[in-house]
């Protein structure tokens, strides 16, 4: 699909685009799922239909439960595209540990755990959540992250998301968390056990997906071994 008019690509992943656009005069964010050409075009139609669902049904949830997300304004399964709010001023919480000090870690580490908690209780999975999929933004003030009291996160990209999701999902989301950061950040071993003690504090019933997540990591870490 050409770019679309009036927008200005930001990013390209694997399964979307991501642009600046404007959705009645506001800025906004346009995902665009581009066709996958590897995929049966039938297939692939319904695979994004039922995607583009997903993820606009996850980020209504999440605000639902009092949990920040991007705002959607419209969704279109036909152009394949979602608008949705556009945060001008946040970054990314991988950039955020990377030039933060150790309680700066210390907070995003509990928001994330507290964050995650709330959406597992309520048998939501994000499916691909990295430091890159986590936004730290300042409500009072647009360009300032040193006090960690004035600072929200907000999770984006669902695309991959799960509804109804079972133990075994949540602890695949926890160990699809920790690889993640095991593979970007050099402090991830301080990082990860601040967000599970966190997680665990906050949801009261994870110890099924606790339980599920030390068997995925065990199995992760056999297949490691074996090569």
């Amino acid at each position: 699909m050409a770019e679309p008019d009036d927008c200005v690509l930001l990013k390209q992943g694997a399964e979307a685009r991501i642009y600046l656009s404007a959705y009645k005069d506001t800025p906004c964010i346009l995902k665009e799922r581009f066709p996958k050409k590897f995929r049966h075009p039938e297939l692939d139609k319904q695979l994004t239909r039922s995607r583009i669902r997903a993820e606009v049904k996850a980020l209504k949830t999440c605000a639902t439960l009092g949990l920040k997300t991007p705002q959607v304004f419209a969704s279109d399964l036909d152009k394949r595209t979602i608008h949705m709010e556009f945060f001008p001023f946040a970054i990314t919480a991988k950039d955020y540990i990377i030039n933060g000090n150790d309680e700066q870690i210390t907070w995003i580490s509990q928001e994330i755990g507290k964050y995650l908690a709330k959406m597992h209780s309520n048998k939501l999975v994000h499916g691909d959540l990295t430091t890159s999929n986590v936004l730290v933004y300042n409500e009072a003030s647009e360009d300032d992250f040193s006090n960690t009291e004035e600072l929200k996160i907000i999770f984006i990209d669902f695309g991959l998301s799960q509804h109804e999701a079972s133990a075994e999902d949540k602890g695949v989301d926890l160990y699809v968390l920790e690889r993640a950061l095991l593979s970007t950040h050099s402090v991830a071993d301080q990082i990860f056990p601040t967000i599970l003690e966190a997680y665990k504090n906050e949801y009261k019933n994870c110890a099924d997906a606790v339980r599920k997540f030390e068997e995925v990591r065990a199995r992760g870490r056999k297949r490691t071994m074996v090569g």
